[in-house]
């Protein structure tokens, strides 16, 4: 029994394009055998390349994933990445079965191609696209966080390997690229397991200021919502030319944007009748108008003349 012969990228176009001769010798199509055979090699090789490919990466790329507890939104672009590798993978070998040249020639010749045409017209998409890894690797913020950028502030829906977009508190959608999300300063308030909320309120100069500051104390910790370790602070942080400001610093639990707006009016609201109740003012900028003001044209000609 003879021993098996690798095939080789002479054997399957040459075994193709003898097929061909034979089945268009006489006719027109006749000198198109050799281009031919190399196009069908060319498929059936990527086809079965890809298939197999995808049939083996996939189950292993699924564990390896599931192993680092990566989301779900993680997953997809990571496995839409392993397909294209396949992709260009069946391309090259492709490329060398049909007898355009040795895999490693193919390979190299195709990365040239895809290096310089994507170095040219997609110089955006790769930066990108690489801060779409970071944000995976990073993990500055997850979907369903709320985060804050220039000025912009919204719920994360969905992340990719090329924009993120985010759903902003007036219903917008925001499709952000993701350099953008990577090259300036991101505020995540709810990445941590508490927040600290700070409020500024503003007494008369004439008010008690202890009697303000255990109002707001007692209200705080009347609140469920609001932590008592740690516990709520009161310090007086402004002079101003109609109040005095003291700022409360509370923390909540398990923040989100929801809790965040909610809790802080419910406490405002509270510590506000609180002040109502035991008479001390939230006072409000008053200005004081004064000088002479001279008279001139046709209005003072005619005051002039009723003073005769």
């Amino acid at each position: 029994m003879q021993g098996l012969i690798p095939l080789q990228a002479g054997d399957a176009t040459g075994f193709v394009e003898s097929f061909l001769d034979q089945l268009l010798g006489g006719t027109a199509l006749a000198g198109l055998a050799e281009p031919l055979a190399k196009a069908v090699v060319f498929i059936v090789v990527f086809v079965l390349v890809y298939l197999v490919g995808r049939a083996i990466l996939r189950p292993l790329t699924d564990r390896a994933l599931d192993k680092r507890g990566l989301d779900a939104h993680a997953k997809r672009p990571l496995k839409r990445l392993v397909s294209i590798v396949v992709v260009f993978v069946a391309i090259a070998i492709a490329f060398g079965l049909a007898g355009f040249g040795n895999f490693l020639q193919s390979l190299a010749t195709v990365a040239a191609a895809a290096t310089l045409a994507i170095g040219f017209a997609m110089q955006d998409v790769i930066k990108n696209f690489v801060a779409g890894v970071f944000i995976y690797t990073d993990k500055p913020f997850r979907i369903g966080d709320w985060i804050e950028w220039d000025g912009n502030a919204g719920i994360v829906e969905d992340i990719s390997l090329r924009v993120s977009r985010v759903r902003t508190f007036d219903n917008e959608l925001l499709t952000v690229p993701n350099a953008t999300l990577t090259d300036d300063v991101i505020k995540n308030p709810v990445a941590k397991d508490k927040l600290r909320l700070k409020f500024v309120f503003g007494i008369g100069y004439d008010d008690d200021i202890e009697q303000a500051t255990d109002i707001i104390i007692e209200e705080a910790n009347a609140h469920d919502d609001i932590l008592a370790d740690p516990e709520p602070s009161v310090r007086l942080t402004e002079l101003a030319d109609s109040y005095v400001g003291l700022q409360s610093r509370i923390w909540i639990a398990n923040p989100s944007r929801a809790d965040f707006v909610r809790t802080r009016a419910e406490y405002v609201t509270n510590v506000k009748q609180r002040f109502d109740e035991e008479g001390i003012d939230i006072p409000y900028p008053q200005r004081e108008l004064g000088g002479n003001i001279e008279l001139a044209g046709p209005m003072a000609k005619s005051e002039a003349l009723g003073d005769d």
